[in-house]
């Protein structure tokens, strides 16, 4: 099974957010090292707490590090971005590094109000046709006109490249469908609803139709995990993400604290039940434990690829989830 990374550019407590992209950086040359398939990168807007805001910069830079493994966007954030530009930004990308880029395509505006606002210059923005605005930009990509009349005089460059692996991302499953109709792999976010449904995927392949993108249907499942040597130490690791989760969902301000900070960390009945109830969508245990569960998930929900995404405090911590994780799933 392959096994890949998604990073958010995490920035904790008393780290600068220049720290944090040095972060990835170390944590992309280790990935690559160690086996894994593909590294991607977050789109997130207006947040202190992620440093991840154009992951297309993130790709330039490190695909020139790295020899192996893909680099992709995880994704990128589509109401943002015209499909010309898109097709122009993922085209130069797989020129300089010829079978090794992703283009995955996310829905979400990755951000608040403001940075919507902001993004589309108080435009309006394209919240309701965003499948057609992906198929508009699967054409430029393929050096094709768009259908659309701005589109139909113009080829987006460079040409006659290395076509990108094109992901549409969900979490619902609302999209299996469509990226099945359009010939693309299938991206699904386990851990933003801590669900996962077989018959998500049976839908996806069951309207999967070869494209110049995609020969045969391809479903990549994407969980947040915590590992460690014990359980006991993933526990004391995970408690910070559980508690950053719940600071978002609850509308307060976020801020990544240390795991000593977080063990007594002052909680209402509400949050303790919140991130109580939080095992399903951050799985957290004894690195091998962790495995077995996860090639269990394989066997039951039937993804190709697994994704994981790790936020713990430390970096060093992170580097050696990442090779606790190499090892246990057997990547050479």
């Amino acid at each position: 099974m392959k096994l890949s990374i998604l990073d958010q550019g995490p920035i904790s407590q008393g780290q600068s957010p220049q720290q944090a992209l040095e972060n990835m950086r170390e944590a992309v040359q280790l990935a690559d090292k160690l086996g894994y398939h593909r590294f991607w990168f977050a789109e997130h807007h207006n947040t202190e707490v992620f440093a991840s805001s154009a992951p297309e910069i993130s790709m330039a830079h490190l695909s020139a590090l790295t020899k192996n493994i893909r680099l992709g966007s995880g994704g990128t954030m589509m109401m943002h971005y015209s499909p010309y530009k898109m097709a122009e930004i993922f085209k130069t990308l797989s020129a300089y590094a010829p079978g090794k880029i992703d283009f995955g395509a996310g829905r979400a505006p990755g951000g608040d109000g403001k940075s919507i606002l902001a993004l589309s210059e108080g435009k309006d923005t394209r919240f309701q046709d965003l499948y057609k605005k992906l198929s508009e930009t699967l054409h430029l990509l393929k050096d094709e006109n768009g259908e659309e009349y701005y589109n139909h005089n113009v080829i987006a460059h460079p040409i006659n490249i290395v076509l990108p692996e094109v992901f549409l991302l969900g979490s619902t499953g609302n999209s299996a469908m469509e990226a099945g109709k359009m010939g693309l792999s299938y991206g699904y976010v386990q851990f933003f609803t801590g669900t996962i449904d077989r018959n998500i995927f049976d839908v996806y392949r069951e309207n999967f139709q070869p494209s110049e993108f995609q020969k045969v249907p391809n479903v990549l499942a994407c969980y947040m995990v915590t590992v460690a040597e014990t359980k006991e130490e993933a526990d004391f690791q995970a408690r910070v993400s559980d508690i950053t989760r719940m600071q978002l969902h609850t509308g307060q301000r976020i801020r990544r604290i240390s795991p000593e900070e977080a063990q007594t960390f002052p909680l209402t009945d509400a949050e303790r039940l919140f991130i109580e109830q939080g095992s399903n969508w951050h799985i957290r245990g004894e690195i091998n434990e962790v495995v077995e569960r996860l090639k269990h998930e394989k066997e039951i929900y039937g993804f190709d690829e697994l994704m994981i995404c790790t936020t713990p405090f430390a970096q060093d911590f992170k580097l050696k989830e990442y090779e606790l994780l190499a090892k246990g799933f057997g990547l050479s």
